[in-house]
């Protein structure tokens, strides 16, 4: 678009008291913002509020700002990472979040040159969502990593929202599951929508993720620039989540968490909805055991969500699957099984002498099958 395209949009977007509902009734009538703004605002009062037409009649206040801060943005281009601004009227518009109730009248996205100059930047495969606590149990981090991987294997972009946790651990799987970038990048691995505007990230201990991220998936918000990380902006995200995606899959999730809201906008848009389930122990994992509960389909491997969705098999030898005991396995191992254990309880269940025991637990974590969690507690990991 032009600038002056832009500013047309960007103004209809800020405009105080008029939501999205409002935007799309006025777009429906008007066509396009410019042929919006062309007219008296008093025309639309037949859809509008007394209210909403005065403030429509007003340029919002820091519009020019943004106007040159946008434009220039648009203009930017380092290593190989582009900017785009995709409104409701663009083909680009990703089709599977145009359908939703409320999609949102500006996307702001960030991604390979190679990607947003094409005419489909957003993948014509299917999406799955990815999402689940920030403060994770090693097993479930591992999880969604391994998840994300295979399943990136299997043809699927992957979407979260590049909190820390689960999020962040779902797009490093999707990450190492997607090809190494040659002269471009044919599809995105992986999407992260997030909260704030996309000149920052947040949480910044994700900014390294942010910038792979960046040379090999998508960034998307659909907040202006210099949007700042609001509390009210994160919940709402979740349906731009949830509205990219073909389903919803939550690794750990307690019971009041962004990540059920997620999943219930997934349910509420006709996709479906699936949860790892996990120890009945820990808090982490009641959110997935509600979800299962309420109907959604219990995963214990990618060929779950596979056959739900109706797709293929992955070509990669490897599938992801949450861990089975094997009678022929470590015997320290087999008696951790999944869930966190401390020390006492195992000496108990392994009869071994606890300096034993000990060092026993220190070769099977540098060997990454046992993590050390905080309170003193081990968990097996599922590798070794």
């Amino acid at each position: 678009m032009d600038r002056s395209d832009l500013a047309a949009w960007l103004r209809l977007a800020l405009t105080p008291g008029v939501g999205n509902h409002a935007a799309r009734r006025l777009l429906a009538r008007a066509g396009l913002p410019q042929t919006l703004f062309s007219r008296p605002a008093s025309d639309w009062g037949d859809c509008l509020t007394l209210a909403q037409v005065r403030a429509l009649g007003t340029e919002p206040a820091g519009l020019a700002a943004l106007l040159d801060a946008t434009w220039q943005w648009l203009q930017e281009t380092r290593d190989g990472v582009a900017h785009a601004v995709l409104t409701l009227a663009d083909t680009a518009y990703p089709a599977a979040l145009l359908a939703t109730e409320d999609p949102p009248l500006l996307l702001y996205v960030m991604g390979p040159r190679a990607l947003l100059d094409s005419a489909t930047p957003f993948p014509a495969d299917p999406c799955l969502a990815m999402v689940g606590s920030r403060n994770p149990t090693a097993q479930g981090a591992e999880h969604a990593r391994e998840f994300a991987r295979a399943l990136r294997l299997a043809g699927l972009c992957i979407v979260s929202g590049l909190a820390l946790g689960v999020d962040a651990a779902a797009h490093e799987g999707a990450l190492d599951g997607a090809p190494e970038e040659t002269d471009g990048v044919a599809q995105a691995a992986t999407i992260a929508v997030v909260g704030t505007g996309l000149d920052r990230v947040y949480p910044r201990r994700n900014l390294d993720l942010a910038h792979r991220i960046a040379r090999r998936g998508l960034l998307v918000s659909e907040y202006p620039l210099g949007t700042p990380p609001l509390a009210a902006n994160f919940p709402k995200r979740n349906r731009i989540i949830a509205g990219l995606s073909q389903g919803t899959l939550v690794v750990e999730a307690a019971l009041q968490s962004g990540s059920l809201i997620t999943a219930r906008l997934a349910a509420e848009q006709g996709r479906e909805v699936f949860a790892i389930p996990g120890s009945i122990h820990a808090p982490q994992s009641r959110g997935c055991h509600a979800l299962i509960r309420q109907g959604a389909k219990l995963v214990e491997s990618v060929q779950d969500v596979l056959e739900e969705l109706r797709l293929p098999a992955p070509r990669a030898p490897a599938v992801a699957a949450v861990p089975q005991a094997d009678a022929l396995e470590d015997p320290v191992l087999a008696a951790m099984g999944f869930d966190p254990i401390g020390l006492d309880a195992l000496v108990a269940r392994t009869g071994m002498a606890a300096a034993a025991l000990q060092v026993a637990l220190l070769e099977h974590e540098l060997e990454g099958s046992v993590a050390r969690l905080p309170g003193g507690l081990f968990q097996r990991l599922g590798r070794g």
